[in-house]
């Protein structure tokens, strides 16, 4: 088991598992709607996931305007209630395909406000690619056309997915299960 800052992080889905879902994803985004396509990643989280999944549609000919936005679940203690804009992307989605990547769905809350966003300001087509899906934890009516995998009900971290800006740089997804033994 790895050990990561004084943590033992237990790895969930590799960074070959992983390398080879984005291949396959890449494949299936490129039958889908891609007219004029423009991906749009939601950050923080997704950045690592974004990058490689676009190196991927890369590989299969697409060729996609890409765009950043930041969005934030906003409530009382750790109920959100709603979903603001931190920082939006600058494009024009009218009349274009827009592929959505987030690095995890769960409740459906996030992704469901940036669809509808996104329909809202005129895109022809809306489609979602999430590395992990948590199906246990759906609060919204969303489903994302491209997943990676479906998870279980476990805090993870790496491959761009934090705990207090932590882990973030693994190269695989994993789970914290514990404090590294004391060396002596």
């Amino acid at each position: 088991m790895p050990i990561v800052r004084g943590k033992v992080i237990e790895p969930l889905y590799t960074a070959e598992q992983i390398a080879h879902r984005n291949q396959i994803l890449a494949r299936e985004i490129a039958e889908g709607p891609t007219k004029d396509l423009l991906v749009i990643a939601i950050l923080k989280g997704s950045f690592i996931f974004a990058a490689d999944l676009l190196r991927a549609l890369h590989e299969t000919g697409l060729a996609p305007e890409v765009e950043f936005i930041t969005l934030s679940s906003y409530g009382t203690g750790t109920v959100s209630q709603g979903v603001r804009i931190v920082k939006d992307i600058d494009s024009d989605v009218k009349d274009r395909d827009v592929l959505l990547i987030d690095d995890i769905l769960e409740s459906g809350r996030t992704l469901k406000f940036a669809k509808e966003l996104l329909f809202e300001r005129g895109a022809r087509n809306v489609t979602v690619a999430v590395l992990l899906d948590k199906r246990m934890k759906r609060k919204e009516a969303l489903e994302a056309e491209y997943v990676g995998f479906d998870c279980p009900d476990h805090f993870v971290v790496g491959y761009g997915m934090d705990v207090a800006y932590a882990f973030r740089e693994l190269p695989f997804v994993g789970v914290v299960t514990g404090d590294a033994p004391a060396e002596g």
